[in-house]
């Protein structure tokens, strides 16, 4: 598929080409910042739905994944405490999370999930103006 803009023609095949390009040689990991290095504007790298190529999506993906895991490595191999905190918030169970917590709130009571209670608020503007009435009669 090919697309003009302004005198230049651009085929989506090639822009996707481009991307993956720019993608694996720049680190990107957001869809967004791949427009910034293609010579199409963004406009256009959206007109060609590149933002749905499998391809480029798959790119930027295994960019993301590969910095996680570089994240992780670096983190485990620390002597600080707080990166070691923040690795181990990763990969810790739902009750070693509960545990580390400063505040944990149970929504459950006995297993059982509690109901919401239900508060309703009742129009007694007219009860005021008898109290307010009686009150200035007394007197």
């Amino acid at each position: 598929m090919s697309k003009k803009q302004g005198d230049v023609t651009y085929k989506t095949e090639d822009l996707e080409k481009r991307a993956i390009a720019v993608i694996e040689a720049h680190g990107l990991v957001f869809i967004n910042e791949v427009c910034v290095y293609l010579p199409c504007s963004t406009s256009t790298f959206y007109e060609h739905k590149l933002e749905k190529s499998e391809a480029i999506n798959d790119a930027l993906t295994k960019n993301r994944v590969c910095k996680k895991l570089s994240l992780r490595t670096n983190w485990e191999e620390s002597t600080n405490a707080t990166l070691q905190m923040g690795l181990y918030k990763l990969l810790a169970t739902p009750e070693e999370l509960a545990a580390l917590s400063m505040q944990n709130v149970d929504i459950k009571s006995n297993g059982k999930t509690i109901a919401p209670t239900i508060i309703q608020f009742v129009d007694d503007s007219e009860d005021e103006q008898e109290i307010s009435t009686s009150l200035e009669t007394k007197d």
